[in-house]
């Protein structure tokens, strides 16, 4: 038989248990309140970024979480231009948006081939005035990569960009211009009637 515990052991017993549900409540509560403390340093911090799969995008069925960053005390229009060097119909879906700095905004552009040969091409982007292209982040553009397009095709890409708060306050208007032009090397040659139409077309030299 076992001998009943002296009330002193029995003391120490309860005292022991007290301390491991204290331990235990403690570490439930540090760890329930680790994710506003984590959403408090990031913000703190400047480092509460959106991934690009919780932002707004056509085609997406979600709605991101408000930037908290956005500065609603300003306002930017963004113009838009397009410029094509070959035959191409290219244009911007849309002229001119408003947007907050640091608020997220979404331009679709046009493309279509004109001709009757595949082609590729690329666009380079400039910006007006000049202090507003380091404050100016695309998040997703065409112009990061070459496009090929069948005789005759029309497609649509996206620019995502967002405005850096820190763009200086006298600038209330940018202005956004690609020029979109051919690259070779990825397709054919135009065909042989439309090189000796151009070859007629040249000057004699003298």
């Amino acid at each position: 038989m076992s001998t009943p515990a002296a009330p002193s052991e029995r003391r120490d017993n309860r005292r022991m248990l007290g301390k491991l549900l204290v331990v235990v409540a403690m570490m439930f509560g540090f760890g329930y309140a680790l994710v506003p403390m984590y959403e408090a340093i990031c913000n703190a911090l400047g480092i509460n970024v959106l991934s690009l799969s919780e932002r707004l995008i056509p085609g997406m069925s979600h709605r991101a979480s408000p930037n908290t960053q956005v500065d609603t005390s300003r306002t930017i229009t963004v113009e838009f231009d397009a410029n094509a060097r070959g035959p191409w119909d290219f244009k911007p879906a849309t002229r001119s948006v408003t947007v907050h700095p640091g608020e997220l905004a979404t331009v679709m552009y046009e493309f279509r081939n004109v001709q009757d040969r595949t082609m590729a091409a690329q666009a380079i982007p400039s910006y007006a005035p000049k202090q507003a292209t380091s404050h100016f982040n695309k998040l997703e553009c065409f112009c990061f990569s070459e496009h090929t397009l069948k005789p005759g095709e029309s497609k649509q890409w996206p620019v995502v960009f967002v405005i850096d708060p820190k763009l200086p306050r006298d600038v209330t208007t940018i202005t956004l211009s690609y020029t979109f032009f051919e690259v070779g090397g990825k397709v054919p040659p135009a065909p042989e009637g439309q090189n000796a139409a151009k070859a007629g077309t040249q000057e004699p030299r003298t």
